[in-house]
């Protein structure tokens, strides 16, 4: 009988170990949404973690140090704040030119967007790109008459109360050409829709500096305005599968079936242990019933083992 109950408690241990590994395993799988970078909440559509957030915005925010870091083509930017309400971003761009300082030599990063991801970023309409020290022959001059230059300003803001900042008289550079006389202008202001892309080495321009305007806010001159980029951002679709999915206790992600096109990647629910297409209340994948099914079996051996001891205890 010893040698029974030796061999049903052998038995058992062995189920349990084999029946729990998976479990663990699977837990370790399940994606973990951080959210927060030093003082900034980062939710959806952005995320920190892979397979977080909206396909649209992957592998977009990093957060290095504490410090939140926005990666695109032109370059990587400091993001300062995320304003959840208006579906913007403040974005830093430390050799932007500002009043008190203008910097050349094509250092800045400029912004240019990948193709994939202009439908769900873009700088805002508000925001004034101010081009300094173009080339006669830079793309940005190219098919326009003198007097019809692209250069024009954007939500009352532009190169002509830019020149009055004092960075202007620091660097002793000319205002020769501001009224399109005798070549470019030293500053040509230009809204990002106007051109798609700020990209200093293609316009031939040896810096920049952007600001933008937060109606219904009136400043006093240029020493007063928004230094940075800000960008505006859209979901495509609309949030209503991240609304359903949180409402029913998951974490809005997607599958990363193909990491380098949008096409083929999927809106998941994550849902502790399983995923979902639409919310945690439709059913996961048959894997999410696999640890449930497994504790059941368990608990049946179980107790028909205690069964069995009992009927043979004699």
């Amino acid at each position: 009988m010893a040698e029974l109950k030796k061999m049903v408690v052998t038995t058992t241990i062995f189920i349990v170990t084999v029946l729990i590994m998976p479990l663990n395993s699977a837990t370790l799988h399940v994606p973990t949404c951080r959210s927060y970078c030093g003082n900034i909440t980062v939710d959806y559509p952005f995320a920190l973690q892979h397979g977080c957030g909206h396909p649209g915005f992957r592998d977009l925010l990093f957060c290095i140090n504490d410090v939140l870091m926005f990666h695109i083509s032109s370059g990587s930017y400091r993001v300062l704040d995320i304003d959840y309400a208006y579906r913007s971003l403040t974005l830093h761009d430390p050799h932007l030119s500002t009043c008190n300082s203008i910097v050349l030599g094509r250092r800045g990063n400029g912004f240019s967007v990948e193709p994939w991801r202009s439908p769900y970023i873009s700088a805002s309409p508000n925001n004034v790109f101010m081009l300094l020290g173009c080339s006669a022959v830079s793309p940005l001059f190219q098919g326009f008459a003198d007097r019809h230059l692209p250069c024009r300003n954007v939500s009352g803001m532009g190169c002509e109360e830019y020149y009055d900042c004092p960075a202007w008289d620091w660097i002793g550079r000319s205002k020769i050409g501001s009224k399109f006389g005798s070549g470019p202008p030293e500053c040509c202001a230009v809204s990002f829709e106007a051109i798609k892309t700020i990209n200093l080495t293609k316009l031939q321009c040896e810096g920049y500096s952007s600001a933008y305007t937060l109606a219904p806010l009136r400043v006093d001159g240029p020493h007063e305005w928004s230094y940075g980029i800000r960008v505006t951002y859209s979901v495509q679709g609309g949030d209503e599968f991240c609304r359903a999915c949180e409402a029913t206790g998951g974490t809005c992600g997607y599958s990363d079936v193909d990491d380098h096109k949008d096409d083929g990647v999927k809106q998941l629910c994550m849902c502790g242990g399983s995923n979902s297409t639409s919310n945690c209340e439709s059913g996961g994948s048959p894997s999410s019933r696999g640890p449930w099914s497994a504790l059941n079996i368990l608990a049946g051996f179980m107790v028909c083992a205690l069964a069995w001891m009992t009927s043979h205890k004699n």
